[in-house]
């Protein structure tokens, strides 16, 4: 019971690069459908969302272009690395990313792969793209909030 308690929110993938390159809006939890040797790679951490993006087609919401490594003691039957996985979602959750996505420069991006409960969750967020003055601007915030905190640190170390 306590092996299952440590696994309950293990993080396999991040995608920090997301948050750097994206205005992230809305966020949403999705399982993914995934093959046998797919979940094994993916529980050992072969996995990566760098590039990855989700899209909605036919009322399905699919991930694409996330890597996941194939299996080490896999066969024949071993998965594709890069292959169109399908998104579980609620028929309104899809129905709203269809919306967002239409609007322009709106787009649906992974943020990480987990483990919740034993089984491997994908959050997605809906995104609008940074410009080079946007990222400034957000580098510059975290500066001054760093220095404020390290501030606020410094003098309560007087006291």
């Amino acid at each position: 019971m306590a092996a299952d308690k440590s696994l309950s929110n293990k993080t396999i993938s991040d995608n920090r690069q997301a948050g750097h390159n994206f205005f992230l809006l809305d966020h949403y939890e999705a399982g993914i459908a995934l093959s046998g040797t797919e979940v094994k790679a993916a529980k050992s951490g072969k996995v990566q969302l760098r590039e990855a993006y989700a899209t909605v087609d036919n009322n399905e919401a699919w991930l694409l272009n996330a890597h996941i490594s194939e299996y080490s003691h896999g066969n024949r039957e071993n998965h594709s690395p890069v292959r169109p996985r399908k998104l579980l979602l609620h028929r309104r959750e899809i129905t709203k990313l269809h919306e967002a996505i239409r609007i322009k420069g709106l787009s649906i991006v992974p943020i990480r792969m987990y483990l919740k409960n034993g089984r491997i969750k994908c959050e997605i967020a809906v995104a609008k793209g940074k410009k080079f003055h946007d990222k400034r601007e957000t580098e510059r915030a975290k500066t001054a909030e760093s220095e404020a905190r390290e501030a606020v640190r410094a003098s309560k170390m007087k006291f």
